[in-house]
């Protein structure tokens, strides 16, 4: 080996030794720096023509292990998940008060249960009475408050989507960036570690906030995709857009990143932007239809007790609510009897008309003569012909029916053992509600398979099926057919080319409730983009007076309010029932009858279907006992997503704790590199010199 061999080979390795100190004096300097990764120098053996010529520095690499940044990653994106639920489930619990509190919600249906009993201990007690209707006041009015803030609570968390969503480009943006840098610190084998820790703590970042892919690139710097494959950052950054409505589920689109401009929605698995996504999209609005249903439940067992009640006296005229339905099909389908009574003012009766709906032909008997034949297409006038002079009954393009007495006579009814849909005949037109509904709240409209479903034919309503995590599947746009029947409506809703058979099944229940459920593999969800139906001349759409579809479902429980009548008079209150066993000529309704108080005061105690919301299934059982499920359910819901937070967190610390292990910087071998590379420092400047005495003396001896 020549000396000038020699010579290169010691330069070269004097150089290495150089860079190798350098990386492990940055090692050293940072060894408390948060997110730095130590770094290692990469040497080879240099060959010239065969022979040895030293080293060469390959880089300065950053030490990693791929697996546990991906675990890392994942455990981040589901910490961050879990996070945000909780904590936004939590503040949802909180607005329903504390337990252990008189002020607790589902303590204030007890305290109206409560008033209504020691209103029927003394029915004439003005108030007794105005106490009763300040606690239903005070029940439907905190329902519709607990409703508003839930609501609200969901427009809050969107605000928070859509920041995360910017906050997510931003760092997409820098990640791309970062990759050019990379990249080019590679291309002349310069230190890129800098940028790459960088880098790392942006896919951190990121990782907490959506759940994304990473994979590394050959010439330096990472790949981001979504989980199905979408690119989100490369040699150019997507762009993220949070998509919602008031009527849909939010999901999140990506524009550009890749060869493709196209708007696509993505799948979100984890991340931030999922729990805030499952509650924007799930919880909320399931709790929301939840407390919907609870409150309709209660409601409408008060209101039967109250429909099959009167005040004493009884009230001129009784004006029902809106059916969604035209009388016809409104009256068919009941069961059982019952009996309407003009009353004087001292509630002796002057006029009975009893409706047996059972009979075939159904029939209505007059002052319990024999009955005369009616039919669902005759009501309204066989009853007007029925009270005679005595009173009249209308009903209005709203689709509301009244009972009016004449000459200062009064209205009361008798429920007997009629029934529709559950519900007795007063109480299912609402004629003595005492509690009223701005709008449809009880999705249980009576009508049968061979009912007239009354919707225009050619009107469309359009449905979007969607992903758990809102990413849409497919919108469906249905044309009401041209034959009227439920059972047509059913059969095309459910069409796999018309409808929406592929994703799932609408169903009709006995009681004509409409609902939908999803079909695995997709086991969709529902929600209604646009509904241009109509039930007859300025009716309910369809989506109205089933419920479909979250904007109805979530707006029930603010729906409530005791009628004003009432409120501004509370003798008006039907605490008596009418008694059509006395003898003629004696009064049907007494004033120090509190048996309507009683049985609105038991009304909790009476076993009701429950339909499916939120997280309780349809169920059989009281209202108190659904209380108890529904605020057990909601504290449970809490719970576990704290124990998901605490657990996600858990693995999340375990994950970087095992990554740091490898990626942080270790004194001792720092240490210990730090002296080798010295001892090939000494080494190399030794040869370095020795080369110089060997060039002195050939040089004297020439």
């Amino acid at each position: 080996m020549s000396l000038n061999n020699v010579l290169t080979t010691a330069t070269s390795g004097l150089m290495a030794a150089q860079t190798g100190m350098r990386t492990v004096s940055d090692n050293i300097s940072n060894v408390n720096t948060p997110g730095y990764v130590r770094k290692t120098t990469n040497q080879q053996q240099l060959s010239v023509s065969g022979m040895g010529a030293g080293v060469q520095v390959t880089g300065v690499t950053r030490v990693t292990d791929q697996y546990l940044q991906l675990a890392s990653l994942t455990a981040g994106a589901d910490s961050g998940r879990y996070a945000a639920f909780s904590q936004y489930l939590d503040n949802a619990q909180s607005l329903f008060g504390d337990p252990s509190s008189d002020t607790f919600f589902f303590n204030r249906l007890d305290t109206a249960y409560t008033a209504f009993s020691a209103a029927a201990n003394d029915p004439s007690n003005n108030l007794l009475r105005s106490q009763a209707v300040a606690t239903v006041q005070d029940f439907v009015s905190e329902s519709g408050r607990v409703n508003d803030q839930i609501n609200q609570l969901g427009q809050t968390i969107d605000t928070r989507i859509s920041a995360d969503v910017s906050q997510a480009n931003s760092l997409l943006a820098q990640i791309s960036s970062l990759n050019a840098d990379i990249s080019r610190a590679r291309l002349v084998n310069a230190d890129s570690s800098g940028a790459e820790n960088i880098q790392s703590q942006l896919l951190d970042q990121l990782s907490g906030l959506v759940s994304i892919k990473v994979a590394q690139r050959s010439g330096g710097g990472v790949d981001v995709r979504s989980p199905e494959g979408v690119l989100l950052a490369g040699d150019t950054a997507a762009s993220l857009t949070y998509n919602t409505s008031s009527s849909t589920p939010g999901y999140i689109t990506v524009t550009g990143g890749g060869a493709s401009s196209t708007v696509q929605p993505i799948n979100v698995s984890s991340g931030e932007l999922r729990g805030l996504l499952d509650l924007r999209n799930t919880t909320l609005p399931g709790i929301s239809d939840q407390l919907g249903e609870f409150v309709t439940r209660a409601v409408g067992q008060i209101n039967a007790a109250h429909n099959a009640s009167s005040a004493v006296p009884a009230p001129a005229s009784l004006t029902g609510r809106d059916t969604g339905l035209d009388l016809p099909t409104a009256v068919s389908g009941f069961t059982g009897t019952s009996t309407v009574a003009v009353v004087d003012a001292n509630g002796v009766v002057q006029r009975t008309v009893a409706i047996d709906f059972s009979a075939v032909p159904q029939t209505m008997s007059v002052n319990g003569a024999a009955g005369t034949p009616t039919s669902p297409a005759t009501f309204l006038a066989d009853l007007n012909t029925a009270l005679g002079a005595a009173g009249s009954a209308s009903y209005n393009a709203q689709n509301q029916l009244t009972i009016s007495a004449t000459g200062g006579n009064g209205v009361a009814i008798d429920e007997g053992t009629s029934a529709k849909a559950g519900r007795g005949f007063s109480a299912f037109f609402g004629l003595n509600d005492l509690i009223r509904s701005s709008g449809f709240s009880t999705y249980e409209t009576g009508l049968q398979p061979t009912d007239n479903h009354g919707f225009t034919p050619g009107d469309t309503i359009t449905f979007r099926m969607s992903q758990a995590d809102g990413k849409p599947i497919r919108d469906v746009t249905v044309t009401i057919p041209a034959a009227p029947d439920m059972a047509s409506l059913v059969s095309t809703l459910n069409s796999t080319t018309a409808g929406v058979g592929l994703y799932g099944q609408f169903t009709l229940d006995a009681n004509g409730g409409l609902t939908f459920a999803g079909a695995p593999p997709s086991n969709a969800q529902l929600s209604v983009v646009q509904d241009n139906t109509q039930r007859g001349a300025g009716g309910p759409s369809m989506s109205q007076l089933f419920g479909l579809g979250e904007v109805p479902r979530t707006a029930r429980a603010s729906s409530f309010s005791v009628d004003q009548a009432i409120v501004s008079n509370p003798t008006l209150l039907a605490l008596g029932q009418l008694d059509l066993t006395v003898p003629a000529g004696q009064p049907a309704l007494r004033p120090g009858d509190g048996s309507g108080a009683t049985a609105i005061a038991r009304s909790g105690d009476q076993t009701v279907l429950f339909q499916a919301a939120g997280a309780l299934g349809q169920v059989s059982m009281t209202v108190q006992r659904y209380a108890a499920e529904f605020g057990g359910a909601i504290g449970r819901q809490a719970s576990t997503a704290a124990t998901q937070q605490q657990s996600a967190d858990a693995i999340q610390s375990e994950a970087d704790n095992r990554r740091q292990s490898v990626e942080s910087v270790n004194l001792d071998e720092e240490l210990v590199h730090l002296q080798t590379y010295q001892q090939a420092f000494n080494a190399s400047a030794r040869m370095i010199q020795a080369t110089k005495d060997l060039f002195d003396t050939l040089l004297q001896i020439v």
